[in-house]
């Protein structure tokens, strides 16, 4: 790991992009102060455990897959949205796990998922002009000057909802919720409208016959299908609020951010000589890069070497996030420049960010045609050059909203104003996410 010159704090002598400014220092202070004396949320044996099976993905042996919301709203910290969120990636998994016929990693954009990158600091309507949305951690949506005000007190809001949120996920995992004898449980109220509803049935029926084949030998124990592994990732933005949940793991004179499993860097984050960089380099957690258009193949090379310096298998996930016009024109150069280093990566594919779009009426969506093309063309132009995809990150929600267009459903943009609840980016619906995962388990790709 490259501690050389490094400690939580390093990152502040450094350059920092996407940062808030706060009008009350003593303030933001204490908070971290609070912060930084509260019991971590995972510990760094569940992250050495994620960071083992991503290796296996890297390797093939297993597939990555990462989806929840673009930003967590505080009041998303609610039981029934939880629940929903992840009935519909154990759904997507069961799915993939039968067509792939390997082990699936799940990983929520959850717990976590509170703060946003902007485009400009400021956002101007008429003539008022207010601080930027920068997610629930920062400030609030509401226009006005005392919401759009950036409060060091909500990173301990924060927190706490990120508490809850992961402590029912645990009970959910552990407590029977995914038992595979169970699969009725995982059904969502407009399951029966999803046009692959009878493939899934059929599906699941099969799954059925399977366990009680296995119930009937004794091959597996009830704690083997009782429960699931569930790992949590967000975008590591924030760096104050990232730094006070950074300790040193009690087991092991190494750093770990123990605020989440899986965190990453994104795309507007990642200059070498930037302040998310310098953090990143030193914590042990697997890390995920953000590839989109603009990287270049030597800079990518340079932030591996400094990322990666141990060539760690299950270290650096690259998601790549190019848009389904440009990927045949940036993905080759990209994987042949990996090929010719010593570090082994995961190749992960984020179809959503590369693809947004603006409708005639101003509402930003996505086209799931256009989601579904990239990932399609991912799949191929790594199979044309000896690699391959092992892993898929998408933003969904298990709500049944309307902010994409296209899909089984065959939604427009006259229907985007029927169901569109995100603040920020456009998700996934139910049908679209589940298509998504029927196309990667069946090679629809």
């Amino acid at each position: 790991m490259n501690q050389s010159n490094w400690d939580p704090s390093s990152w502040t002598k450094k350059s920092v992009l996407q940062q808030p400014t706060y009008d009350d220092s003593a303030l933001l202070d204490s908070v971290l102060q609070k912060l930084g004396d509260q019991p971590p949320l995972v510990t760094n044996w569940e992250i050495e455990r994620l960071k083992g099976q991503l290796a296996d993905a890297a390797s093939g042996k297993a597939f990555l897959l990462q989806g929840g919301d673009c930003c967590e709203s505080f009041d998303d910290c609610r039981s029934d949205r939880i629940e929903a969120k992840l009935k519909l990636l154990l759904q997507m998994s069961l799915v993939m796990i039968h067509g792939l016929q390997k082990p699936v990693i799940r990983v929520g954009r959850i717990a976590g998922q509170y703060a946003k990158p902007r485009s400009s600091d400021d956002e101007t309507r008429g003539e008022l002009t207010l601080p930027s949305y920068r997610g629930d951690i920062v400030n609030s949506l509401e226009f006005d000057p005392e919401s759009r005000r950036n409060r060091p007190k909500l990173m301990l809001q924060a927190y706490a909802n990120s508490v809850a949120s992961l402590n029912y996920l645990r009970a959910l995992t552990e407590g029977g919720f995914a038992d595979l004898h169970h699969p009725d449980l995982w059904e969502l109220d407009f399951v029966s409208r999803s046009s692959r509803a009878d493939e899934y049935h059929q599906m699941v029926q099969g799954i059925d016959r399977s366990l009680r084949f296995l119930d009937s030998i004794g091959a597996a124990s009830d704690d083997d299908l009782s429960r699931v592994d569930f790992y949590t990732s967000h975008e590591a933005l924030l760096l104050p609020y990232e730094q006070a949940l950074t300790r040193r793991a009690i087991s092991r004179d190494r750093y770990y951010n123990l605020g989440t499993h899986f965190p990453w860097i994104g795309d507007r984050t990642r200059q070498i000589d930037g302040g998310h960089v310098e953090y990143f380099r030193g914590i042990g957690n697997p890390i995920g890069i953000k590839v989109g258009p603009s990287m270049q193949t030597g800079e990518l090379i340079e932030l591996l070497d400094l990322l990666d310096p141990d060539h760690e298998p299950g270290r650096i996930t690259l998601i790549c996030r190019f848009g389904a016009d440009k990927i045949n024109d940036s993905l080759p150069g990209i994987i042949q420049a990996v090929a010719a280093t010593d570090h082994t990566v995961l190749w992960s594919v984020d179809p959503m960010h590369g693809n947004t779009v603006k409708t005639d009426a101003g509402i930003k969506t996505r086209h799931f045609d256009q989601i579904l093309d990239e990932l399609r063309r991912s799949f191929a132009i790594h199979a044309d050059h000896g690699s391959h995809v092992g892993g898929v990150h998408l933003e969904l929600t298990g709500s049944n909203v309307t902010e994409c267009v296209g899909g089984a459903g065959g939604l427009s943009a006259t229907d985007l104003s029927r169901a569109y609840e995100t603040n920020v980016d456009p998700r996934l619906n139910y049908e679209q996410a589940m298509e998504i995962a029927f196309s990667i388990a069946d090679g629809n790709l």
